[in-house]
């Protein structure tokens, strides 16, 4: 029997570009996603985060679960540069992961041009 409609969290199974951003999302690999991303060694994950919500360590677990992978973490923040609160920037180092906060638009265009060198490195970009 159909059990009608089922939604499941937003995942993109790979690596890729982001070739935009801007309205409130991001499109990448011929797909949009309205919201925040988290783009990781594992795919592309929808992140319930936006410039209200504070940076924790919560919030950057599924980063943390793939440290093994990542030397580099861009943190788009937004429209506006936060600094990550010391507790987190802490988590990330212990695990051996670089963290560097900036603008999203910033992060993006980083995270292309290391994507492209084949370097470790993840994003955690907040909509704007």
């Amino acid at each position: 029997m159909a059990k009608g409609i089922e939604i499941r969290e937003a995942h993109f199974p790979g690596r890729a570009p982001v070739d935009t951003y801007g309205n409130g999302g991001f499109r990448f690999a011929d797909m949009s996603h309205r919201g925040s991303i988290l783009c990781l060694p594992s795919g592309i994950y929808g992140w319930d985060m936006d410039m209200s919500k504070a940076l924790s360590v919560e919030s950057f677990q599924r980063v943390l679960d793939e440290a093994d992978d990542i030397e580099v973490l861009l943190v788009g923040t937004g429209t506006e540069l936060r600094r990550l609160p010391p507790v987190l920037k802490n988590a990330l180092k212990a695990r051996g992961i670089s963290s560097d906060p900036m603008s999203t638009g910033a992060a993006v265009r980083t995270f292309n041009i290391m994507l492209a060198e084949s370097r470790a490195v993840a994003a955690a970009l907040i909509a704007v």
